[in-house]
């Protein structure tokens, strides 16, 4: 009778792992499966949008397929790319995570009109209610992920929008532009050099910011330590080659000359009063280096009515490069408690 049990548990044992091995095919396969019609782009569709100013094209890219998560991807700068979110690739398909890059107008491979009268927040708001229209996101599945710029973009387009989303995460991005240039001044700038700061100030104090020497400065100075917490020169390859392709028009148009402070159409920026409207789900991140205040961002998950916050200990602005495994997990465990209908998270 041992022997038997024996031999019947083993079968059982097999039985389970061999269905278990076959559910996770089919969940792979399943997530894999391209819903393209026509010749296949590897998920590259190109989306027209209707501007004050005329038709444009708008280039995204969807990885995965998962009808319940969907997770547009919206980049900072202003004036980035899609391409600095190339390592999510290494951590989101193994959680069946469907994510959709997408290149803002101006940016990457969409259309550039050269026109700064484009670079402007509530047409950036139509612009990804367009491109969600396009792509069929809506409230069952369309989570919002803004990091930086596209953290003022996302929380832009949840406050008019808000009905069309299932989560909304804002990354290393605070609710107010002048609480954003205070924590410069009077946080940031004081752990500089003296001799550093001034010189960096009487080089802003002259407009000289083609000067190679205020870079030079500022590289080693704030990049490396609040930008991405890793020397210049190995900064990973995908941020570099999104630096690379930075629209300048549209970064100094909106942001500024540099990311020290800010002091472009977006100086005044500000809806810390709104975000008690934000009804939908919404994750706030923040890094311990952060260019933008950790416990601002820690606030405004309160503020927001179902919010969770996740601090990283070694994070900067980038902290999906820097603090990459506690940004990952952390983001990743909000989107999938989501999904299964839980509106708060602990992280």
């Amino acid at each position: 009778m041992k022997y038997l049990a024996k031999i019947t548990f083993v079968v059982s044992l097999i039985l389970i792992i061999s269905c278990k091995q076959k559910s996770n095919d089919s969940s792979l396969k399943s997530y894999f499966k391209s819903n393209e019609k026509g010749i296949k782009t590897g998920g590259i569709k190109i989306i027209p949008i209707e501007t004050p100013k005329g038709k444009f094209n708008i280039w995204t890219k969807t990885v995965g397929n998962n009808p319940t998560i969907k997770v547009l991807l919206l980049n900072g700068g202003p004036g980035g790319t899609h391409e600095c979110f190339e390592s999510f690739e290494s951590f989101f398909p193994a959680e069946g995570i469907e994510f959709i890059y997408y290149d803002q107008l101006g940016c990457g491979n969409s259309d550039n009109p050269k026109d700064t009268s484009m670079w402007d927040l509530p047409r950036y708001v139509e612009e990804v209610e367009q491109v969600r229209t396009a792509l069929n996101l809506t409230k069952d599945n369309f989570y919002l992920y803004g990091q930086s710029w596209g953290g003022i973009l996302a929380m832009e387009y949840a406050l008019k929008y808000q009905q069309n989303l299932k989560g909304l995460i804002i990354s290393n991005m605070m609710s107010s532009c002048p609480d954003y240039g205070k924590y410069a001044e009077d946080v940031l700038s004081k752990q500089m050099p003296t001799t550093v700061l001034a010189e960096v100030r009487a080089l802003e104090a002259k407009k000289d910011f083609e000067n190679p020497r205020y870079m030079e400065l500022l590289i080693p100075n704030y990049y490396e330590k609040h930008i991405l917490r890793k020397p210049y020169a190995s900064w990973p390859e995908p941020m570099v080659r999104m630096l690379s392709k930075l629209n300048n028009s549209l970064y100094v148009t909106m942001q500024g000359p540099s990311e020290f402070g800010i002091s472009g159409k977006l100086e005044k920026w500000d809806v810390k009063a709104q975000l008690k409207n934000l009804t939908v789900p919404t994750l706030t991140i923040g890094g311990k280096y952060d260019t933008m205040d950790p416990e601002h961002m820690k606030w405004m998950s309160k503020e927001v009515q179902n919010g969770s916050f996740l601090y990283c200990p070694n994070g900067s602005h980038c902290s999906m490069f820097d603090d990459q495994e506690i940004y990952m997990a952390g983001l990743t465990k909000f989107i999938l408690a989501v999904n299964k209908g839980q509106k708060k998270i602990d992280l």
